[in-house]
């Protein structure tokens, strides 16, 4: 299968044939019942720099070659070590999220203001870089949905995926999950993207379809509610829990030309994919949910342990000083703006 599909290749080899009839009547070849945005099109943001405003950035990039990589972050700490590696785009997990903020699992705990404050604040690190946040069952009926879009777009929040569990849900990679109808999650879409559509100025907030309904009513079923999604305007599609090369690679067959997000988490649900090998099987998106939140558990343990053996955190340190602790956080920044404003008060830090 072709590597990370390509909006413009999809679109255009789709629309080819029909393209000197659309320029008579552009209108009546368009099924009504399908969502169709011509701002949002594809094939405006093939070209040109990218931008500085992060949901059109994310367009760009899902528009373009090339699978786009979003770690898990949990915090400030974990988003700094995220963008200091360099990656150009961010997931702002809901468990992480709930783990880090609340001590609690993924189970429905966190609210809407918990999410939207952490993704404010993470957003606002480097207001270019793409933030795609859970945002869970969309934390209510459609009302809520609609706050939820809102709110998450005023935050500086990139792109956010919406599913189909019930309100009592839990993490994805757990047993025992419960959907929604199909009609109740397509709800939940449709007041997503009315919402997107009424934010004032023309927003281009994505909206990502999940799906958590592949272990609950099979992969048909999954697919099914992830076309309708897409038809509903769902910008992309998530489908949780995918087992098997075969099945990722048959949902991005049945699904194109709408891009494709994989949920890869050591240990759970799907394999452990690497970005090449996903990318190689046709996704465009691939988060890695838990990689800050496990990673910062075994390394806090150790931490932990070892100063309750050793009475010092001298090893655990690993001769990271406070400065250079600060840095990562962004000290040269503050103290490069400081100096250009005219201040000293960085002089010496």
């Amino acid at each position: 299968m072709a590597p990370a599909l390509d909006y413009h290749t999809a679109v255009e080899n789709s629309l080819r044939a029909e393209q000197e009839i659309e320029v008579k009547e552009p209108t009546a070849l368009r099924d009504p019942s399908i969502y169709y945005n011509p701002r949002l099109d594809p094939k405006n943001y093939l070209e040109g720099p990218l931008s500085p405003n992060p949901s059109t950035r994310l367009r760009q990039m899902l528009a373009r070659p090339g699978i786009v990589v979003a770690p898990g972050i949990c915090d400030g700490i974990s988003a700094r070590c995220a963008l200091e590696a360099g990656f150009d785009c961010l997931y702002q997990s809901g468990a992480a999220t709930t783990a880090s903020r609340m001590g609690q699992p993924d189970l429905a705990i966190a609210t809407l203001n918990d999410f939207v404050e952490a993704g404010q604040m993470v957003s606002s690190l480097n207001p270019s870089v793409p933030v795609i946040a859970d945002a869970d069952t969309g934390f209510g009926g459609t009302a809520m949905v609609a706050r939820t879009v809102r709110q998450y777009a005023r935050a500086g929040v990139a792109a956010m995926h919406i599913e189909d569990q019930v309100q009592t849900k839990r993490c994805g990679h757990l047993m025992g999950k419960q959907v929604v109808s199909r009609e109740e999650f397509l709800t939940r879409i449709r007041a997503a993207v009315i919402a997107r559509d009424s934010i004032p100025g023309g927003s281009d907030f994505v909206i990502i379809g999940r799906t958590d309904s592949a272990q609950v009513l099979g992969m048909d079923e999954a697919l099914t509610r992830l076309k309708l999604a897409a038809a509903a305007g769902a910008d992309v599609c998530f489908i949780e829990g995918v087992k098997t090369k075969d099945l990722l690679e048959k949902t991005v067959a049945e699904l194109a030309p709408t891009p494709v997000l994989v949920n890869v988490i050591s240990g759970g649900l799907t394999p452990s994919f690497t970005y090449p090998e996903a990318e190689q099987m046709g996704a465009k998106i691939i988060i890695f949910s838990l990689v800050s939140c496990v990673a910062m558990v075994h390394a806090l343990r150790a931490a932990m342990h070892s100063l309750k053996k050793t009475g010092t955190d001298w090893v655990s340190a690993q001769g990271m000083d406070p400065k250079s602790f600060f840095e990562v956080m962004g000290l040269n920044e503050i103290v490069e703006l400081d100096a250009q404003a005219g201040g000293c008060a960085f002089d010496v830090v």
